[in-house]
């Protein structure tokens, strides 16, 4: 039964593509509908359609003036100011100068002094600080992030020197970036 029904389906595609060619071949190839577009075809209207010699030599005779702008650009010529400007000599260079060295050392914008403790033993005053949700722990002398050796933990403040260029720094005490406690 199968192969039954894939013969009917074959003979009704071969009908199907006998019918399309046949339609097809019936219209005008494209050579034919060219051929009745030049039939159709009007000739314009002229007086005389010979050469006229003397306008043509004399539009090759012409000899071009620049009047200084550029005929093959949108922008307009320039004025007599502009030109005297341009005839100028160039200003000097100007040098630009190095950007002054700071003179004080920050700590970066993430890291934050929040608070300072101490231990009863006499040992130095720890500093609190932190950068999101770590916190340093560091007291008089030590060095932060290798970077940065804490010089002096005040009750305001926070006093740093950077190790790499020696330039030393303070930093405020900052009560709201305290991390939450647990």
């Amino acid at each position: 039964m199968k192969q039954k029904h894939q013969v009917m389906v074959l003979a009704a595609l071969v009908v199907v593509a006998v019918l399309i060619w046949t339609l097809e071949w019936r219209q005008k190839t494209p050579s034919m509908q060219t051929a009745a577009f030049i039939e159709d075809y009007k000739v314009l209207a002229v007086e005389n359609p010979q050469i006229r010699w003397p306008e043509l030599e004399r539009a090759q005779k012409t000899e071009y003036k620049s009047n200084g702008r550029d005929p093959f650009s949108t922008k307009a010529p320039p004025t007599q100011a502009e030109v005297d400007l341009a005839k100028l000599p160039p200003p000097a260079p100007v040098i630009p100068q190095p950007p002054p060295k700071p003179t004080t050392a920050s700590l970066p914008p993430n890291l934050k002094y929040f608070g300072y403790g101490t231990i009863p033993n006499g040992t130095p005053r720890r500093a609190f600080i932190t950068d999101g949700d770590d916190v340093y722990i560091v007291s008089e002398g030590d060095t932060l992030l290798g970077r940065y050796r804490i010089v002096k933990v005040g009750n305001t403040n926070l006093e740093f020197q950077e190790i790499s260029s020696g330039l030393p720094g303070t930093t405020p005490l900052d009560e709201q970036a305290a991390p939450p406690s647990a």
